[in-house]
């Protein structure tokens, strides 16, 4: 494409592409070391040539919530990238073949896509980081034992407005499966909310502290 001639451009859009994550004007500035203006004129290009998609993030505190991008799913399989809707067409896939449901398929790729040495560090910093690299913005509260997983923004809003069983069985899967790697750590449940909003709540405790 084009838009991907201009070397900044190109490292903008590799760097939503390996971040797994929607990411904001701010982190991008801090990344290339260029004036926010600059940064958002290079994205503009970049969302206009449909390879980068814009979304307003889940508000917190007062004040205009921020824009944040991703890759659009238009962009899955080209230019060396794996998009996150790539990802969740595999496991729809996986649901149809198998015939299981979306919490064990989910389970089967948390286990699968859980890092090795993620098994050495706390199960809740794991399970945050788990969750960060499969596209939601996780923040943790801890009171004791029990832990409650706040995932601030939805990978697939769309697709969770249409079918939120599937998806939200997914979700709640790659926990269980994440968490059965990590070890030390139990998710009791997860608590849906408006995918368009955010928020949705794994509600967890640290085994054998009960």
């Amino acid at each position: 494409a084009r838009a991907l001639g201009d070397p900044t451009r190109h490292e903008l859009f590799r760097y939503v592409a390996d971040a797994d994550r929607p990411v904001g004007v701010a982190e991008l500035t801090d990344h290339l070391g260029l004036h926010h203006n600059a940064i958002r004129q290079h994205l503009a290009k970049l969302v206009e040539a449909g390879l980068l998609s814009e979304s307003t993030a889940p508000p917190v505190g007062r004040g205009r919530p921020r824009l944040v991008y991703s890759l659009s799913p238009s962009t899955e399989s080209r230019w060396g990238v794996t998009g996150p809707y790539e990802r969740l067409s595999l496991l729809l896939a996986e649901i149809i073949r198998s015939g299981d449901t979306p919490v064990e398929v989910g389970r089967r790729a948390g286990r699968a896509g859980s890092d090795a040495t993620a098994r050495q560090q706390d199960p809740v910093q794991g399970l945050v980081d788990t969750m960060e690299r499969h596209g939601f913005e996780p923040a943790a509260t801890r009171r004791g034992d029990r832990v409650d997983i706040v995932l601030q923004s939805c990978p697939f809003e769309s697709t969770a407005l249409a079918d939120p069983d599937t998806v939200c069985g997914l979700h709640l899967g790659l926990a269980y499966g994440a968490a059965d790697a990590l070890g030390g750590l139990v998710i009791d449940e997860l608590v849906p909310r408006d995918p368009r909003r955010g928020g949705c709540r794994l509600r967890c405790h640290v085994e054998g502290e009960r």
